[in-house]
């Protein structure tokens, strides 16, 4: 069956999400060894975005939405997700970013669906989570000696995808078209978040790299909050949030075997077989969704 162009458009928008993604936990986690405080990085990431976003809202116009739409995309994935982000990556190393951000996403959909809309759990969806369940098990037995404080940053990290799970319900509940919420992800967070942390928070971005603090500025802004949100959302609306998962499924495999050459953060056998039955996990349970999808079309 040939592809429509709808298909092809979100195919190579969840492609780039995949390595913008897996790019956004390795550049955190590497700042965080570094001087920069995890409230500079969200700092940078809001003003960074901003900047990126004035030009487009000029020539688009200013996201307009209720005040409650507006307030929730802002409190998820502009607020929530990030802050709690940079804070996990002070504790936990690179793998357990891949596990618990995207890899956590689609089980923490999948309890959300349950609370929110009745939607039952069927005996596949369980074996995918006991299959999670496993492997973050096994990432953390594999880890734990030499990062005993990782299990403070796991919270950390499975709040901030818990954030975007609830952003991914959300904006595909209220249908908001892609570029808006981008938008407003990028131009409202600043003003609320900006004053705060230049009065009370603590920070050492005047004792940073000017190239580190400008690479932030452009990677954590303009590529991970614009661009990313962007393509992100535009993949929801052309994909659906299953297929979506299936692409960015790979997201844990990819860090946890580029934190090894990159950040020295090498995995054992336990953790490696961790990372892979989380992915696999993830895999699963999109096969498993697409074929009831499937069936409930075949008897309409």
């Amino acid at each position: 069956m040939a592809i429509t162009r709808e298909a092809r458009i979100g195919l190579t928008c969840a492609f780039s999400v995949l390595f913008i993604w897996a790019g956004f936990i390795l550049v955190s986690r590497f700042s965080a060894k570094g001087l920069l405080t995890s409230w500079d990085m969200a700092a940078l990431r809001y003003g960074g975005a901003f900047l990126a976003a004035l030009p487009i809202a000029a020539r688009h116009g200013w996201p307009r939405l209720p005040v409650r739409q507006m307030a929730g995309i802002v409190a998820t994935a502009a607020l929530g997700f990030p802050l709690l982000a940079f804070a996990g990556f002070q504790f936990a190393p690179a793998s357990h970013g891949g596990v618990m951000l995207p890899g956590m996403l689609p089980l923490q959909t999948a309890l959300l669906l349950w609370l929110v809309l009745g939607q039952r759990w069927t005996r596949d969806r369980a074996a995918s989570l006991a299959l999670v369940v496993a492997g973050v098990v096994l990432l953390a037995r594999d880890t734990f000696g030499a990062y005993p404080g990782a299990w403070r940053g796991d919270l950390l990290l499975f709040g901030g995808s818990l954030s975007w799970a609830v952003y991914t319900l959300l904006v595909r509940r209220w249908r908001i078209p892609a570029l808006t919420a981008t938008l407003a992800i990028a131009l409202y967070a600043a003003p609320v978040y900006l004053p705060v942390w230049l009065l009370l928070l603590p920070s050492r971005v005047h004792a940073a790299p000017v190239g580190e603090v400008l690479f932030q500025l452009v990677y954590q802004g303009g590529l991970a909050v614009v661009l990313a949100g962007f393509l992100f959302t535009r993949a929801l609306m052309a994909l659906g949030p299953m297929a979506l998962t299936a692409i960015t499924a790979v997201v844990p495999a990819v860090v946890a075997l580029a934190a090894w050459p990159l950040l020295g953060e090498a995995l054992g056998a336990q953790g490696l077989v961790g990372v892979g039955l989380v992915t696999a996990a993830m895999l699963l349970g999109v096969v498993q969704a697409r074929g009831a999808a499937e069936s409930a079309k075949g008897h309409r």
